[in-house]
């Protein structure tokens, strides 16, 4: 049987795996928050399955995406990560990963948690928007606009709003599925 998904994703097992299971799916746990905010960033300027193709290699390079962990890096380590052709050798994303570790358990020290922290801008209930075609989704909104100016006051790096938006659409803070998908009344 034959099932109707967002466009963006048909073609690609891969990608299509990644849509059917994950993309969407309200995320309500830090470590998953985490792990989603930091492949969005190593995504800026390139294609999301260039990210997802690597996820495994990020995963083992970054300890299992241990906030706690990865807060504590040394220059040895970013060294290290440097010579990894597993992930993209970015110094300034992995920089930024570091930097936004040590900025993610300062918000869950305000908050008590970095989700319940980022879901209060949508009032913890997911934005259903009606998209009839992927590519009718925004870029960014004002409230990505709003939440990335926040998280960069708090010291997050490359979280400008279109990293952000990407961010709320893979963690189900917004349902971008189109309204034929499949997906789209499941998340």
């Amino acid at each position: 049987m034959e099932v109707n998904r967002c466009g963006w994703c048909v073609g690609d097992a891969l990608y299509e795996e990644y849509h059917d299971r994950e993309w969407g799916v309200p995320v309500r746990d830090d470590p998953t928050m985490f792990e989603f905010l930091i492949l969005e960033t190593f995504q800026a300027g390139l294609s999301w399955i260039t990210i997802l193709r690597k996820r495994e290699y990020f995963r083992k390079a970054f300890d299992d995406f241990d906030y706690r962990k990865i807060a504590a890096y040394d220059q040895s380590k970013l060294d290290e990560l440097l010579q990894d052709p597993g992930i993209i050798r970015n110094r300034l994303k992995i920089n930024a990963t570091v930097a936004n570790a040590r900025a993610f358990i300062k918000v869950q020290e305000e908050y008590g948690s970095f989700c319940d922290y980022i879901w209060s801008y949508v009032d913890h209930k997911p934005v259903k928007n009606a998209i009839s075609h992927y590519k009718d989704a925004p870029a960014t909104t004002a409230l990505s606009e709003r939440i990335s100016k926040d998280l960069k006051k708090k010291g997050f790096k490359f979280v400008g709003p279109t990293v952000v938006y990407a961010h709320m659409q893979a963690t189900g803070m917004v349902n971008d599925h189109q309204t034929d998908c499949f997906r789209y009344h499941q998340v």
